[in-house]
């Protein structure tokens, strides 16, 4: 088998074509096929990124069913790219996907093209096929499988040198069907080879649809050179087509994942039960418990140990805090933090904007939400921190509560150094506790009290003696 040749020319400016029409029927799923998710982000998403990071010039999204929504999807653009997008209606087979984007390319650079729904290909494999391209060949990216069944065959010259076509399996003879090395659907073409190419498409075969793969014919036929890059890495062009094969290259995506990491010297209880939907930084020394959820942007410090059964999302927990198990932390786009040596739930829930100081205890069922609390706070037990300013070293009760919303807005609670506030309080904002006051327990305050001050707001304890209950007639 040949190997890609070296290179002498320079693929110049490059352009990509992503195609996204695809109904996937047998997604059985009303949600177009490429905003289904791997690793927390649409296959689209994936693909897109990709692009992004190999510096396209511009990116030709091709979409059908689900236009709307596929092209909503992308709002933000991509990173670098002039973004365009294409409509294919009726879809009548991947050239003439192909055909409706090339309008919108221009000649003078080299064409990838990529499908939606094969979400890991990698920019190295890409730099390297835009590199064997060369902005004179047209290159492609094959792999060889063990059982190539439904997959289009490489067909090489005799004795295994250049590429000669790429035979569709329903359209393929026995003898063809033997071939193990398969086209991936990736490639790698001179836009002004291509444009040619795809105006000679026809739908003769088997599935009567126009074949992206028959340009390798006429390319051949021109005297243009077609030349292979060989990937080993079967995740890098696995696509896409029902749940099951969703579910399979979720796995394989997130062990792949949990493998890099425990590289860096991460403690993963047992890498099958982790999962990865955004990013993880992780310094030395980091433990992982099993079934642990990141997703967002999440970075831990050094000593920092999840426990069983958390979910942590777009948070920085600092070097040395415990997060218990059963821990909800989700901060959003406001971001959560947890501070050194903090220790949190289990069953704890810390929403955006929660921001938890050193030494700072948050205990079972537990909420905090758009709350800050300094070094040293403890709030243990079946409470909820709305809004509110925690000052060092506050005991805050159980079963107390900040009512921070009057039915319109929100208000803030002010609570000061070393207060303690006793159980089932009840502190209506706006308010503040001055520094080094005590709330009795079962106290409903509503105005601010002066540094200090002992505070106790609830009724008068009556008892009747000798009182009995009704009697049931």
């Amino acid at each position: 088998m040949n190997q890609t040749p070296q290179q002498d020319s320079k693929p110049g400016p490059v352009d990509i074509v992503i195609m996204a029409a695809g109904k996937g029927t047998r997604m059985k799923s009303r949600l177009p096929k490429v905003l289904h998710r791997l690793g927390g982000r649409a296959l689209l998403a994936h693909v897109a990124g990709t692009a992004a990071r190999i510096g396209a010039r511009s990116v030709v999204v091709v979409t059908g069913h689900g236009a709307a929504e596929v092209e909503a999807s992308l709002d933000s653009g991509i990173a670098g790219a002039t973004l365009r997008f294409a409509r294919q209606e009726p879809q009548l087979g991947t050239g003439h996907a192909v055909q409706q984007a090339a309008p919108l390319l221009p000649d003078d650079g080299t064409v990838v093209v990529l499908s939606g729904d094969v979400p890991l290909i990698g920019e190295d494999t890409l730099r390297a096929l835009i590199a064997a391209s060369a902005g004179r060949r047209l290159a492609l990216l094959t792999i060889e499988f063990d059982d190539p069944t439904g997959y289009g065959r490489v067909i090489r010259a005799a004795g295994g040198g250049e590429v000669t076509a790429i035979v569709e399996h329903k359209d393929a003879s026995e003898a063809q069907r033997t071939v193990r090395e398969i086209y991936s659907g990736v490639m790698a073409v001179p836009a002004r080879l291509l444009k040619g190419w795809l105006a000679r498409l026809d739908n003769r075969n088997a599935q009567g649809e126009y074949y992206l793969t028959d340009v390798v014919k006429f390319a051949a036929a021109d005297g243009v050179p077609v030349v292979a890059h060989v990937t080993a890495d079967a995740l890098q062009v696995a696509g896409i087509n029902s749940p099951a094969q969703l579910a399979a290259l979720e796995r394989a995506w997130q062990l792949r994942q949990a493998n890099a990491l425990m590289e860096q010297g991460v403690r993963l209880a047992d890498p099958a039960r982790f999962d990865l939907r955004g990013t993880l930084d992780c310094a030395g020394d980091v433990e992982i418990d099993v079934n642990c959820i990141f997703e967002g942007a999440v970075s831990l410090g050094e000593g920092v140990r999840i426990g069983a059964n958390c979910v942590v999302a777009n948070a920085r927990i600092e070097a040395g805090a415990v997060i218990h198990p059963f821990t909800h932390i989700d901060g959003e786009k406001a971001g959560a933090m947890v501070g050194a040596g903090a220790l949190v739930g289990p069953f704890a829930r810390l929403r955006p904007g929660a921001q938890l100081g050193a030494e700072v205890h948050i205990g079972n069922f537990v909420e905090v939400k758009n709350s800050t609390l300094a070094p040293g706070a403890k709030a243990n037990h079946l409470a909820y921190l709305g809004d509110a300013t925690v000052g060092e070293r506050v005991n805050y009760g159980a079963g107390s509560i900040t009512a921070n919303y009057d039915g319109a807005n929100k208000h803030r609670t002010v609570i000061g150094d070393d207060v303690h506030v006793g159980s089932n309080c009840v502190l209506v904002a706006p308010i503040t506790i001055g520094a080094g006051g005590t709330i009795g327990g079962g106290s409903t305050v509503n105005k601010s009290t002066e540094p200090g001050a002992l505070t106790v707001a609830r009724g008068k304890q009556v008892s009747f003696s000798n009182w009995k209950r009704p009697q049931k007639k």
